[in-house]
């Protein structure tokens, strides 16, 4: 997508700013939330012995400025609180009682029941704000938070918005002590790139736990904005709700004409702990003294008393909510507990596919290449589904992709629905989290397996536990293409496999195809699919060069061929007789090493079945114990270094379930355990498996 002209700042915005003030009915509204959060963080102290059995943070001090915040969000918009933002929710509308459940860790918590920590809230609930699943937002927000600006933005330009008259705004709420992220930074830079309709609201009371501003910033978050051209930026006073207030008024009326981002900068005392398990009389000294002078409270009630308002009024909304807040502890101490039952509920939605369905083999189809095969999958998907979207390094433009994966897509559907990112793998995986949230369907890329690693944070933390730490609210659908494997002289950095790695990460899907057909079918599944699915793709077998993987290259199936994630395919049978005869053995591979294995099969004509996977997790064990269980002898083999790998874990799982079966050991093959795989093509070769090397384990494994 082209850079966008940076909107002017006009002139009147700082001044409409200083002009719009809460009316007596806001301000009166703001002090009940007020006093309701005092008697919440009151509550909690008081009661510690219950109320900190699991950690919590509290607004107080920036009742104020989250107040303001939530005052100005519509039911249309989405916000993206961090975890001290309880105020905020309160001016949202939510009830003590219903932040009590998560403090507590109850069944009902309307968030996560009971998965979660406090103020981690994730809630689509009519009349409110859509809140999407985050981690503890101490900075890797910002991407997911930018991802739904960006997804907003995808639809809108594409008249896709449900409601067309409404003009959605992004918050997203950090402390300055998070501004300090790299991944911070990765989603200002998009969100001033492609001019998302985004506040980022910025709460610094200059302690990030025990560290200070001036240990840990150069600069406050303002400064730092002025460094990213076509971010706006404003000032205000934290404390104080009617000039928050009013510059929360300008900055959202800014966003929702412009469309543009803005950074709104708001200084704040900290008046509680930092979290209920860092105490702040360990550290703080006489600075907490200096922080109860700005109180937000104190200031907002001498101002309702200048503008009238009686004492004994003021008094009587403090009495309704130190009254509310008790009633509401109370309740929530008696709240059932989840039920231990359902403690594995929603670690994927359900999937969309379940059946194999399409033409695999269509009459008079030429046979396709595995890379034109995924080109034409993404490309029936865009034609298919306007929702869709593909990004990522080098994907748009001319090029295509560096394996020429995506050419002419970008030519084909325009520059806003194809595009090259920056060099950002954290936030090419993280937006996925946001575009999924507002509906935006997107398929990303990681330029070289080897680079994947700057978006593992985001792949933890925000992708797979979005859907179990929700309740199944926020399942993230995302489509992430990762090239991998040896090609021949890729080196170190190009050549690299990580399924192990991966599949440590659990709520994400895994799939490996390792034919054309295979491609195209899995990739539409993938795609289709609620869940984060990663697809590996071998660039050895993109083009059919390497010898041996001629089978890559298949009959290319016809538009809307799919086949359900975690199903194994067996992709050479054994001889029936030689079956029954007991010479026989399973070989349980993927990607090349099916390849590796139907070279060297042919030195043992009629013994070797090869059980290809297809899919690594869902992993369709019931297929793997069914050829083992045949056989008798199993091989598992894997382009990975062997070591604690996945072949070694699949492996120990098979000995564990088909151990009466088994006639021999289960052998396993992979790389050499070495850190890198060496660029000179005859070192990539003593590293890396072989048929030649397949053919000796074969022959030791059926004579054993």
């Amino acid at each position: 997508m082209p850079t966008q002209t940076t909107p002017a700042l006009e002139p009147s915005f700082i001044d409409s700013h200083a002009a719009v003030e809460p009316d007596l009915g806001t301000q009166l509204r703001a002090y009940e939330l007020m006093r309701t959060a005092d008697e919440l963080a009151r509550l909690y102290e008081e009661n510690k012995a219950v109320t900190a059995k699991y950690v919590h943070a509290t607004a107080r001090g920036h009742e104020a400025i989250q107040l303001a915040t939530a005052f100005h969000l519509r039911a249309t918009d989405y916000a993206a609180p961090y975890y001290r933002d309880d105020a905020m929710l309160l001016g949202l509308g939510l009830t003590p009682y219903e932040l009590m459940l998560q403090l507590m860790a109850k069944r009902d918590d309307p968030f996560s029941g009971g998965r979660t920590y406090y103020c981690h809230p994730s809630l689509r609930r009519e009349g409110f704000p859509v809140i999407p699943h985050q981690s503890s937002a101490t900075g890797m927000q910002a991407i997911p938070a930018t991802g739904l600006a960006h997804g907003l933005h995808y639809l809108e330009s594409q008249g896709l918005l449900q409601d067309a008259a409404e003009t959605p705004v992004v918050v997203c709420s950090i402390g300055d002590g998070a501004m300090t992220e790299g991944e911070v930074a990765e989603a200002l830079q998009m969100a001033v790139l492609h001019q998302l309709p985004i506040i980022y609201l910025v709460q610094d009371n200059d302690w990030g736990i025990s560290a200070t501003g001036r240990e840990m910033r150069a600069m406050d978050a303002y400064e730092f904005a002025a460094g990213f051209k076509g971010l706006q930026r404003l000032r205000v006073n934290g404390a104080d709700f009617g000039d928050s207030y009013a510059g929360l008024a300008a900055a959202f009326d800014y966003v929702r004409r412009t469309r543009g981002p803005i950074l709104v900068h708001a200084k704040c005392p900290l008046l509680g702990h930092h979290t209920s398990g860092v105490r702040r009389e360990w550290y703080r000294g006489d600075n907490l003294a200096e922080h109860t002078t700005n109180d937000p409270l104190p200031r907002l009630h001498g101002q309702l008393l200048d503008l009238g308002v009686a004492e004994a009024e003021l008094q009587q909304l403090g009495a309704q909510a130190c009254a509310l807040v008790e009633a509401d502890y109370q309740r929530a101490l008696a709240a059932a507990n989840p039920d231990p039952a359902t403690f594995a509920d929603h670690e994927f939605a359900p999937p969309a596919v379940t059946e194999e369905a399409g033409e695999r083999t269509p009459a008079g189809a030429d046979k396709a290449l595995m890379v034109d095969a995924a080109l034409h999958a993404v490309d029936d998907i865009l034609a298919e589904f306007p929702e869709a979207l593909f990004y990522g390094q080098d994907v748009g433009g001319e090029l295509g992709g560096v394996f020429r994966e995506a050419a002419l897509l970008a030519k084909k559907y325009g520059d806003t629905r194809v595009f090259n990112t920056p060099i950002q793998e954290a936030y090419i995986v993280g937006s996925t989290a946001g575009m999924s949230a507002v509906g935006a369907k997107p398929i990303v890329e990681i330029q070289f397996a080897d680079y994947i690693w700057p978006a593992l944070n985001q792949l933890v933390e925000e992708l797979s536990k979005s859907c179990y730490l929700s309740m199944g609210k926020f399942p993230v659908q995302a489509l992430i293409r990762v090239p991998i494997g040896a090609y021949g002289g890729g080196g170190p950095y190009h050549s690299g496999s990580i399924e192990s790695t991966l599949l440590t990460i659990r709520g994400i899907k895994v799939v490996y195809p390792s034919n054309a057909a295979d491609m195209k079918g899995l990739m539409r599944a993938a795609f289709l699919d609620p869940n984060p699915v990663i697809m590996l793709e071998h660039k050895g077998l993109y083009w059919s060069k390497v010898p041996g993987t001629e089978d890559a290259k298949t009959t290319e199936p016809a538009a809307g061929y799919v086949i359900p994630l975690g199903q194994a395919a067996i992709a050479q049978q054994a001889d029936p007789e030689k079956l029954r005869q007991g010479e026989t053995c399973v070989v349980i591979t993927y990607g090349m090493g099916v390849h590796w294995a139907k070279t060297a099969s042919k030195q043992f004509a009629g013994q070797v079945e090869i059980l290809d996977l297809r899919t690594l997790n869902p992993l369709d064990f019931e297929a793997v114990q069914a050829a083992v269980r045949r056989h008798g002898k199993a091989l598992v083999l894997t382009e990975e270094p062997l070591l604690n790998s996945f072949a070694e874990s699949l492996a120990g799982r098979i000995q564990r379930t088909c151990f009466r079966q088994l006639d021999a050991p289960v052998f396993t093959l992979g790389a050499a355990n070495l850190p890198a795989i060496a660029l000179n093509v005859e070192l990539e070769k003593q590293m890396l498996p072989s048929a030649d090397k397949v053919a000796t384990a074969l022959a030791e494994l059926l004579g054993y």
